[in-house]
């Protein structure tokens, strides 16, 4: 449409030329009758030079009005170009309707070229595609006209629009992967509070409660014992009561500590992983290697998270045999990801259902988790934290 409107120029500039040149003789004919003293031609050429400067301003009101209702219907245009291409529902197909919307617009073949890519023709429009200041690649107009400056700064206009909306659907993409991905983090946190209620309940109910129960029933026979006079029977009876109970105590203690050790809440990372290997290493008779200084430039979520996976690792190596040496090392990386390394070299673990809790675990940390075989015959832990998840 806009193209075509360029043939209406010529024609233009040469009517333009006809009604000036009009004027021009008409003027000479006054001038040549004052010359000669005759009234008459004078009056005739300045009269023919007033209409002719008549049409002359005539033309140039139509031609003015012409222009601006051309240069409205250019702008229009370009406006539903430019509110088609925003409709465009992802990246691929915004570039597909700038296309097609660039052939309408000014009548050329248009294609598009990569960062690298040279034109495909000498006489060829190339408007550059940026985000953010960055070449993504280039808008291509061919057609057997080149293109002037007007349609260039329209073209670049185009192009400018349609790398914003490119942007903006690749920004819409990644807002919807990372939405559905949070939801699905947000059901896994629920399904593991849950699933440590339920091993929390189940502990104290077979546990503590249990015990609790014995002793109990223990105290009932201390009274009946007392009440009879059987004192040597009491005091039995009341001794192992007692052991029990401090057994229940020790458990109690235990549990808390595992939920939330008060070392790791007042002290720190370090200082918590050091105490719970002194732990295992004088419980069990092994040896526990410890490089978790950089563990203290963590968030607390990570903290707390990657305490409860090196334990249960810990105690997953403990279970399948007793090692004769475990190793835990945090490792910072340049890019502010966090790795957590738990090696034995006990029996090898081939279940790997047995790791179901701690990828839990690390999956509600946004990590990611990996059991081989290790070095020395045992079990290699490796969890890994990406930046934003170990520090924020």
């Amino acid at each position: 449409m806009l193209w075509r409107s360029r043939f209406v120029k010529p024609s233009s500039t040469s009517r333009a030329a006809v009604l000036v040149g009009a004027v021009a003789a008409a003027a000479v004919v006054s001038v040549v009758g004052l010359a000669l003293g005759s009234s008459a031609l004078a009056f005739a050429g300045l009269a023919a030079a007033i209409v002719g400067a008549g049409g002359f301003a005539l033309h140039l009101i139509v031609t003015e009005r012409r222009r601006h209702e051309h240069a409205e219907g250019e702008l229009e245009a370009l406006v539903e170009s430019l509110g088609r291409i925003a409709e465009g529902l992802d990246p691929d197909q915004v570039l597909e309707r700038t296309l097609r919307e660039a052939k309408d617009l000014f009548g050329a073949k248009a294609s598009l070229l990569a960062r690298d890519d040279t034109p495909r023709s000498d006489t060829a429009a190339l408007v550059p595609l940026h985000i953010r200041h960055e070449k993504i690649g280039a808008l291509q107009l061919v057609r057997a006209r080149p293109l002037d400056r007007e349609e260039i700064a329209r073209a670049t206009l185009l192009a400018d629009f349609a790398s914003r909306a490119v942007e903006n659907a690749r920004l819409l993409a990644e807002a919807q992967v990372r939405e559905a991905e949070r939801a699905r983090l947000s059901d896994q946190l629920v399904t593991a509070e849950q699933e440590e209620r339920r091993r929390l309940a189940l502990f104290l109910h077979d546990g503590p409660v249990q015990s609790l129960s014995g002793i109990s029933l223990m105290l009932d026979a201390v009274v009946e014992s007392l009440a009879a006079g059987r004192l040597d029977e009491a005091g039995q009876v009341l001794t192992s009561a007692l052991e029990r109970h401090r057994d229940t105590i020790r458990s109690l203690r235990d549990l808390s500590f595992n939920i939330e050790p008060v070392v790791l809440r007042d002290q720190g990372f370090g200082p918590a992983v050091r105490a719970f290997a002194e732990q295992v290493g004088l419980s069990n008779g092994i040896q526990v290697d410890l490089d978790v200084e950089a563990g203290e430039a963590l968030a607390e979520n990570a903290r707390v998270g990657l305490y409860q996976i090196i334990r249960e690792s810990v105690n997953q190596a403990l279970r399948r045999g007793p090692p004769k040496r475990i190793s835990i090392d945090v490792t910072l990386a340049d890019d502010g990801s966090v790795e957590v390394l738990i090696a034995d070299d006990g029996a090898g673990e081939r279940r790997r259902a047995s790791y179901d809790d701690i990828e839990e675990r690390t999956r509600t940390l946004s990590g990611q988790l990996e059991v081989a075989a290790g070095q020395d015959g045992g079990t290699a832990v490796r969890v890994t934290l990406p930046s934003y998840a170990a520090h924020r």
